[in-house]
């Protein structure tokens, strides 16, 4: 499944383009290709990168500036790392974040990494934004979250000290607008890259798994077993997540539909996208609603909690018996393995923090 790398490299040298999707003459700011894991390349696709927001050291440094600056709230109070904390792997650690307002979102907030290989370029536990630039512009101006008015957001980039500088560093202009914004962002949402766990040193043959451990990765691709390799992939997936939306037994009925909501399709009631299972230890709490603190909740769920429903996943084979019943020592180790997933280098990597 590896594919050339050559088409990256070569955008990476493209001209910029403006607000107006013009091109910048005379400027070219330094291309800063992503630093793709062993594991990547050996196993799945190139990234998705796009050819007009191509990676640049300006780009990224302006979108890390941006994306923990409370100037994007509408009262500078809030800044995207509020609800995407570095330590959590860019999540929140409660069930629903705050706005500004004070009020509470209805979805748990997905973590940021590996953002780069999202293949179906449908973000959002359900899908509504069709590319990482896009998914940047919505919380922004959300009236639960940071309730901006873009354009007077602009303005105060624009009458900022710093920002027309930094912004004419990156992209050749120095006249700010929505779409150089969340294109800056984006470029440093890309380069939040989740690649040394445990489990990926085991792999490389860094380092040897516990008994335990090894037993839970069997429990894991086990499909009379654990039966989570479907949605979640395998050691042959360093996503671990197929990028796709399931129903996965939560409820027997929704108040929330989820992917339903974006196509209108019944069919699509209850199915949310697939997380990664990386960096489970420190992004608690669990699935589009934060409904599981634990990781025992949710290993309890799959094995004897599954609710069926007309839209359920037929990954989800051993619903009529409420999940796969695995042993309390199966638990045990399949928690064991998952927590292998997690990569302590990616919460305290310096380059990820302001």
């Amino acid at each position: 499944m590896k594919r050339s790398n050559t088409h990256i490299i070569l955008y990476l040298f493209l001209s910029f383009f403006s607000c107006g999707n013009e091109p910048v003459t005379g400027y070219e700011p330094t291309p800063e290709p992503l630093k793709i894991p062993p594991l990547f390349e050996s196993y799945i696709l190139a990234p998705v990168l796009p050819i007009d927001n191509p990676q640049t050291i300006e780009g990224v440094a302006l979108g890390k500036q941006l994306f923990f600056d409370p100037i994007l709230s509408g009262d500078n109070t809030q800044a995207c790392a509020d609800c995407h904390a570095p330590q959590n792997a860019f999540t929140d650690i409660n069930r629903f974040s705050t706005g500004i307002t004070g009020t509470l979102g209805k979805r748990n907030a997905m973590p940021l990494f590996n953002l780069a290989w999202n293949y179906d370029e449908k973000f959002f536990w359900d899908g509504r934004s069709f590319s990482l630039e896009h998914q940047v512009f919505r919380p922004v101006a959300d009236p639960t979250e940071m309730a901006s008015i873009w354009k007077d957001l602009v303005v105060e980039l624009q009458n900022h000290p710093e920002y027309p500088q930094k912004f004419k560093d990156a992209f050749g202009t120095s006249k700010i607008d929505s779409t150089l914004v969340t294109k800056a962002i984006a470029q440093f949402e890309r380069t939040l890259i989740s690649a040394n766990s445990k489990f990926d040193k085991y792999l490389l043959g860094q380092v040897e798994l516990t008994p335990n451990e090894l037993n839970g990765f069997n429990v894991f691709m086990d499909g009379e077993k654990g039966d989570c390799f479907h949605c979640h992939g395998s050691d042959k997936n360093p996503l671990w997540t197929d990028n796709l939306f399931h129903n996965n037994g939560l409820d027997s009925s929704f108040s929330d539909l989820g992917l339903g909501v974006i196509t209108g399709d019944p069919a699509d009631n209850g199915k949310f996208k697939t997380p990664s299972l990386r960096n489970l230890a420190y992004t608690a709490p669990y699935m589009h609603d934060g409904r599981f603190a634990t990781l025992e909740e949710v290993i309890n769920h799959y094995s004897e909690g599954l609710k069926n429903s007309s839209t359920i996943d037929p990954l989800m084979k051993f619903v009529n018996q409420g999940g796969v019943q695995l042993s309390q020592q199966e638990k045990a180790d399949l928690k064991a393995f998952l927590l292998t997933l997690s990569d302590p280098e990616f919460i305290s990597n310096p380059n990820f923090k302001p």
